[in-house]
């Protein structure tokens, strides 16, 4: 077939590939781009040919390119796009619109392409252009699952001043009814499937599951409509540790600690609303509440295993009192006593020749007052004031261990874990073994079969609390390093600061942030 022909040249297509055979030399260069340009279904390949066959006169045609299709369709790897290249003249495009039109659709009909297809103005179309002609629907990923649980109120004392009293004042305890609303779940949600151009179905992911988290033997729930709801199965205090919400019980006692009640031991949360008499003791598994504005004084001992210790007084010790806590302790203040917390020690005014020991130990920043005794923190010490003026000894010690101790420490304690999981599956094996062949056992091998249980119980508990100490040493290593303690405005003579191996005692009065920096403390 001739494309184009003149007194110089002649371009002809045969079996999709453009020749050109020179008649005559000295055909000008740019004005075979001129001609090119006609004809947007001739694609140069070999400009070199091109050129040198310009140049002579040829008795057989050379291959200079292609003879492309009048719309050529480009269809993306996912098979979620197709796009077209109409390859026609202007005037072709105006003048054949039906025909276009039609040849797309045939085009389209051959791929197959069935899904999402555009329909264009073929008079707004240029040559050579690229064109969108069909679109898959991607496919829509399914909504999240949706928590929530009851808001607990945060643990954060309000100091307030009215001129003749100040109150250390927490929402401490959320006390609630058996049967109470305690959480619910929204499950997640089926995505939309998409659909490539093909037709063909694209499976949608589901929305991230999230589990309820929550301890089966104090609360239960219900499915209903859809939504999975959590309810308290007994009247007690609702606490969440380690991300586990839980119904523990809960004594109140309305008075004192003291003749009437004896010491206290008791598996839940207790709340004192008057005192602690002197020499009696409170053991108890949860949080502890001591709401009398009176404070206690010589009390034995305090202490909650798992919880938060709350006092909404001070406490005057007496050299006699031993406060404990498995999380923190929050006191208006301390006189001559003893306070450990695996957390936080929130003091709202003064600490007076009392030892406290914390992952950090956090006073008042402009009233609160450390004088006498010693502090010791793994982490922070802030305070207003260090010392008295009459040169007190008053020790603010941090504690800390280096990051490459900590890590291998990490690592002792992964490998334990791991450890004790193996024993966690063989036991589990084990008995769902002899479960399987129950109805043979005899007395003493039932008794053996709950002996093993217990064992099981022991290992799975042994795995949480390693797996929890395994997280707060990881969070000791990430602020290896970051230790300080805060002085906001004075320091006396007499103050020890001291971090690890640093230590300084201070012979003026001085105030700020002491670090260790350069490997130096920097009093």
């Amino acid at each position: 077939m001739i494309i184009y022909t003149n007194d110089f040249l002649e371009l002809t297509e045969q079996n999709g590939n453009v020749l050109l055979q020179t008649i005559k030399r000295g055909f000008p260069l740019k004005e075979i781009d001129m001609i090119l340009r006609q004809y947007p279904r001739i694609r140069l390949t070999n400009f070199a040919v091109l050129k040198s066959t310009l140049a002579t006169e040829t008795e057989q045609p050379v291959e200079i390119g292609k003879w492309l299709p009048n719309i050529e369709i480009e269809i993306s790897k996912d098979h979620m796009s197709a796009s077209i290249y109409v390859n026609e003249t202007v005037e072709e495009l105006k003048n054949n619109k039906e025909k276009i039109a039609s040849d797309i659709r045939s085009l389209l009909n051959e791929h197959n392409i069935c899904h999402g297809i555009i329909e264009l103005e073929i008079d707004q179309l240029k040559p050579g252009k690229l064109y969108v002609i069909a679109e898959g629907t991607p496919p829509t990923k399914g909504e999240d699952a949706i928590v929530t649980y009851i808001e607990i109120p945060e643990r954060k004392p309000i100091i307030r001043e009215d001129g003749k009293a100040d109150y250390f004042e927490m929402n401490f305890v959320l006390e609630i009814q058996q049967g109470d609303w305690v959480g619910e779940k929204i499950p997640a949600r089926p995505g939309i499937d998409g659909v490539t151009i093909f037709g063909e179905t694209i499976p949608a992911p589901s929305g991230h599951d999230v589990p309820l988290k929550y301890d089966p033997k104090s609360v239960y729930e219900l499915e209903k409509d859809g939504k999975i709801t959590l309810y308290a199965n007994k009247t007690g205090v609702i606490e969440i540790q380690q991300g586990v919400i839980a119904v523990n019980d809960h004594l109140p006692i309305d008075g004192d600690v003291g003749i009437e009640t004896g010491n206290i031991t008791f598996d839940g949360s207790v709340t004192i609303k008057g005192t602690v008499g002197s020499g009696y003791s409170i053991i108890a598994t949860g949080d502890i509440s001591i709401e009398g504005r009176e404070g206690i004084t010589g009390a034995k001992l305090i202490k909650s295993e798992n919880g938060d210790v709350y006092i909404k007084g001070g406490i005057f010790g007496l050299d006699e009192t031993v406060i404990e806590a498995g999380g923190n302790i929050f006191v208006k203040h301390v006189n001559n006593a003893k306070l450990l917390a695996k957390k936080e020690i929130v003091i709202g005014y003064y600490s007076i020749g009392s030892n406290l020991a914390a992952n950090s130990i956090l006073l008042d920043e402009n009233k609160g007052k450390i004088i006498g005794g010693e502090a010791v923190a793994k982490n922070k010490i802030v305070t207003a004031i260090s010392g008295n003026r009459l040169e007190r000894r008053t020790e603010l010690i941090i504690k800390n261990l280096n990051r490459q101790t900590l890590l291998e420490i990490i690592q002792e304690k992964a490998s334990l874990l791991k450890k004790t999981q193996e024993e966690i599956i063989d036991f589990t094996a084990k008995i769902d073994r002899i479960i399987a062949n129950k109805d043979k056992l005899n007395v003493q091998q039932l008794q053996s079969l709950e002996d093993l249980k217990g064992e099981l119980e022991k290992k799975k508990q042994l795995s949480i609390e390693i797996d929890q100490e395994i997280k707060r040493l990881m969070n000791e290593a990430k602020d290896a390093g970051k230790e300080e303690i805060v002085v906001t405005k004075s320091a006396y003579p007499g103050t020890v600061i001291q971090i690890g191996k640093k230590s300084s005692l201070l012979n003026h009065i001085t105030q700020g942030k002491f670090r260790i920096e350069s490997g130096e403390l920097n009093v």
